[in-house]
């Protein structure tokens, strides 16, 4: 479940960032390998942050782990913070923007994700998405 605001007795075990990477109109989802959490599943580039890595570092690693990007911090716009709690852990969640202008293409990481789309936010809404991607797309493209 999230939360905008900290919950009582929210424990986090660790944070993520999340990227929504934009392009004429739309953002990319990456699709999830069949054997991983949530498999078959939709979601944008996201990751947990490692020890001593800034939220922008971690993002921008992620980024390019998964989708192949090599982006900027400059690139990177911070949206907001967010609290996820699941039924057996609690996590921080961060969200990001990023606009490509130019060529750039995905390059996917085929041990981390099996495909990827580019979608509008109100078509995004109709993809099996992962758990709680709905509301984040909801609350980043106010629909």
């Amino acid at each position: 479940m999230i939360s905008l605001q900290k919950p009582s007795n929210f424990t986090p075990i660790f944070e993520v960032v999340s990227c929504f990477i934009e392009k004429k109109g739309k953002f990319v989802l990456l699709h999830r390998l069949d054997d991983a959490r949530e498999g078959t599943t939709w979601g944008v580039p996201a990751g947990k942050i490692k020890e001593k890595e800034t939220l922008e570092e971690g993002m921008l690693r992620e980024i390019k782990e998964e989708t192949g990007l090599t982006l900027k911090e400059p690139n990177l716009k911070y949206f907001k913070k967010i609290y996820e709690k699941y039924p057996n852990y609690d996590f921080v969640y961060h969200i990001f923007q990023a606009k490509l202008t130019g060529q750039e293409g995905i390059k996917l990481n085929p041990e981390e994700h099996k495909n990827y789309k580019w979608v509008t936010p109100k078509n995004a809404l109709k993809i099996n998405l992962i758990e709680d991607e709905d509301v984040c797309i909801k609350l980043f493209y106010k629909i």
